[in-house]
């Protein structure tokens, strides 16, 4: 028998802390090996136990669970899943979390937390799995500050470095991204990298309603091009990334020469909402070889199929590899299905991609 992943959860609060120890002892393949009321007890705990995952609050009295996440990830990297607050903070606070290095986010829910957390547990266990397999890395210093100022100083030299106009190419250019486990930091490291003039860039990364906004105006601070959430109906422009809102399925559609966003209350595909299948799916059939697709880190097979669709109608596909992915499952999935035209590095995307921009044929091709 495999052993047990071994979880230590830290939490002020008494009640979710034995929520968590129940829902993570009610599994046969993990156990909560302890809990603690702050970092400061978990920093003691962590050295004595050695665990494989921990959960922290975001918010926590005496040393705040950032603070805490951000020497845990520079002196003793280790799975994080950080157990968040749905408000607009505590959204803010949760993609600083991502960026310091935490594998993923379960946000708790603010009423009937006892029912919320249950209703939850399955996907806070998943995500505990996925964490306990995840590459986690250890990061250099960040200054304090916002998350904008701390991607900013990450994000700054290669923003400069690949950064000069494309020149006039086609409208109908469009590159499509898909992500999930890790996919936010993966996103930005492909966003920073790209001209004011890319072609329209359309973005699928799981996660749940009310942290997409705060995604897209952390990555709009960062970017040259312009980033936002994805409305309904709207045209989809160049030199703009358009991420679809959690809870939501985002796909483009055609309207005359132009793509238009549609953002619908579907039901979920591969378990997911928004599902990059979905994206995928409508790139290939309305894009085709105008279409260029991106596969980031991210658990499981969500869009791996709709990407060899892509493919198939006559795109271009990077699949980031496996040892700079936080997850290799979605990108392996993409490669199985023979989606591939390149594996890289995943700060070899963007560069690849923008060569390929400049040397594209139809530079001055426009629908008539």
């Amino acid at each position: 028998m495999s052993k047990k992943i071994r979880v230590i959860v830290v939490d002020d609060s008494a009640l979710v802390r034995s929520l968590l120890a129940e829902i993570i002892n009610r599994q046969h393949d993990m156990e909560c090996i302890g809990t603690a009321n702050d970092p400061l007890v978990a920093r003691e705990m962590i050295r004595e136990l050695d665990p494989d995952v921990i959960t922290l609050d975001v918010e926590m009295p005496r040393m705040d669970g950032i603070d805490f996440l951000g020497r845990l990830m520079r002196l003793r990297p280790m799975p994080v899943v950080m157990i968040s607050t749905l408000t607009e903070r505590g959204a803010e606070v949760t993609m600083r979390a991502l960026e310091l290095g935490a594998v993923d986010f379960v946000a708790k829910p603010r009423v009937g937390l006892a029912n919320g957390l249950n209703e939850l547990a399955t996907q806070i266990v998943d995500k505990i799995r996925v964490a306990a397999v995840a590459h986690v890395r250890r990061i250099s210093a960040v200054p304090a500050g916002s998350a904008a100022n701390a991607g900013a100083a990450a994000g700054a030299p290669a923003a400069a470095s690949s950064t000069s106009l494309l020149g006039r190419l086609s409208t109908e250019k469009i590159i499509a991204i898909g992500a999930s486990t890790g996919g936010t930091e993966a996103i930005r490291e492909v966003l920073v990298r790209l001209p004011a003039d890319s072609p329209a860039i359309v973005i699928t990364q799981h996660m749940p309603p009310g942290f997409t906004t705060s995604f897209a105006a952390r990555l709009n601070s960062l970017c040259q091009i312009t980033v936002k959430e994805a409305v309904n109906g709207e045209r989809i422009l160049p030199g703009h990334a358009y991420i679809a809102p959690g809870g939501l399925q985002f796909r483009i559609a055609r309207s005359g020469a132009n793509y238009v966003a549609v953002v619908e209350d579907a039901p979920p595909v591969n378990r997911h909402k928004p599902s990059v299948e979905v994206l995928f799916k409508s790139v290939a059939a309305v894009a085709g070889r105008n279409a260029y697709g991106i596969m980031l880190t991210g658990m499981g097979a969500d869009g791996a199929a709709a990407m060899r669709e892509m493919k198939d109608a006559g795109s271009y596909n990077y699949v980031q590899d496996e040892a700079s992915c936080i997850v290799f499952g979605m990108p392996r999935e993409a490669i199985a299905h023979g989606a591939a035209d390149e594996v890289l590095p995943l700060t070899q995307i963007a560069g690849a991609l923008v060569t390929k921009l400049r040397g594209a044929t139809d530079r001055l091709h426009h629908r008539i």
